[in-house]
């Protein structure tokens, strides 16, 4: 039996973001320019997956609309205004990628850390280009916030969806939230 993702997308100021969930949580999160290209890459990287856009007019009547909400925390945390590291998550991925993004949700809002520093904190200090590929092959970014690890060396060093987003949300979390 296939799975089911619904999925939705979101205008931000960072570009079109496609969130994607099953039941039980985000699975995919993308940034793009067009939602064409976004859903043609969705079915791309989950090819034996059934998806469904919503809002669907029989997810609505359900009162199944799940990825509507995360979707707007995710669009939301692209303005610094919310924090997404809650958003129930339904990710794959080795053992040691699941520790390293476990480890990207704990960092508090508004704050930094290095790949080194991330890896030494997982109790495998040499292990910083290990970190820096999960964090690259991260599928929820902002849910598991891997734009909060920069290089010791200074800037913000690469993101998967161009440095210019990456350091936008870092700014975005410098300022302080209105209540």
């Amino acid at each position: 039996m296939q799975r089911q993702l619904t999925y939705t997308l979101r205008p931000t100021k960072l570009g079109l973001l496609l969130v994607a969930a099953s039941e039980r949580g985000v699975c995919h999160v993308r940034f793009g320019a067009s939602g064409k290209a976004l859903e043609a890459a969705l079915a791309r990287e989950l090819p034996c997956a059934t998806l469904v856009r919503e809002p669907s007019c029989a997810a609505l009547a359900r009162g199944e609309t799940r990825v509507e909400h995360w979707a707007d925390t995710l669009a939301a945390a692209c303005e610094g205004r919310a924090d997404a590291s809650l958003v129930p998550l339904d990710v794959a991925g080795s053992r040691f990628q699941r520790r390293v993004w476990d480890a990207l949700r704990r960092i508090p809002h508004g704050e930094r850390r290095g790949y080194g520093e991330l890896a030494a904190a997982l109790g495998q200090p040499r292990a910083a280009r290990a970190v820096a590929r999960a964090c690259a092959t991260n599928p929820t970014p902002l849910a598991v916030p891997c734009h909060r690890v920069v290089p010791k060396t200074g800037g913000v060093g690469g993101y998967r969806f161009a440095s210019w987003r990456k350091r936008a949300l870092l700014a975005a979390e410098a300022e302080p939230r209105s209540s």
